[in-house]
């Protein structure tokens, strides 16, 4: 896949005045992240017994998948990549990224910092093999999917996390946090400029 330049589509997607700082195409770090925001049609109720079990059936077949058990596994295989009560800043950052069953296809996560919000956007369908028109195609319908206020952003931070030094750590005023990362192979560079922007005052 060739290396696409959202930022002119984001100019597009911003208000008038509005101006784009940084851009980075990222993704959600693995691990266990936030809850879900509440659902008033699905209470979930939480028994200590029922998430032991779960996780261990998660690790017997993974076919066999328990949303308590999936986040015990994740917080073993790859620590905590976020945290905030359902219906915290975090928490509804996240499940605003999760493909709609059935997903079917592939879409990049690209954050984005203006002189007002920070924006999260989901670009259109991509390819493993594509050819710049395809990369242009999925820059071109990329829509932003949540944005919160830059007041609301608490602060913003590249480091190390086990063996990926690229993970960007966005802290919410609300005392909810989430993770972000790249591929090892790819630059820090663009996470440090979400961070960066994110930071200035």
């Amino acid at each position: 896949m060739v290396d696409v330049d959202y930022a002119g589509r984001l100019t597009q997607l911003v208000e008038p005045g509005e101006q784009v700082l940084a851009v980075a195409k990222t993704g959600i770090a693995q691990g266990s992240l936030p809850a879900d925001p509440p659902d008033p049609q699905r209470p979930e109720p939480t028994r200590p017994g029922g998430v032991v079990a779960s996780a261990l059936l998660n690790l017997i077949s993974p076919l066999v998948s328990f949303p308590a058990g999936d986040r015990l596994v994740d917080r073993i295989a790859y620590g905590v990549a976020g945290r905030g009560a359902p219906g915290s800043a975090a928490s509804t950052l996240q499940y605003a990224r999760r493909p709609v069953p059935p997903a079917t296809s592939i879409r990049d996560t690209i954050l984005a910092v203006t002189d007002k919000r920070f924006l999260v956007c989901e670009s259109g369908a991509v390819k493993l093999w594509s050819s710049r028109a395809d990369d242009e195609r999925a820059a071109a319908e990329t829509t932003i999917v949540w944005s919160v206020p830059r007041t609301e952003v608490a602060a913003a931070r590249v480091g190390w996390h086990r063996l990926n030094p690229k993970r960007l750590r966005i802290d919410f005023t609300d005392g909810s946090w989430l993770a972000f990362t790249v591929p090892i192979a790819d630059s820090g560079k663009p996470l440090r400029e979400i961070a960066a922007a994110l930071n200035a005052r």
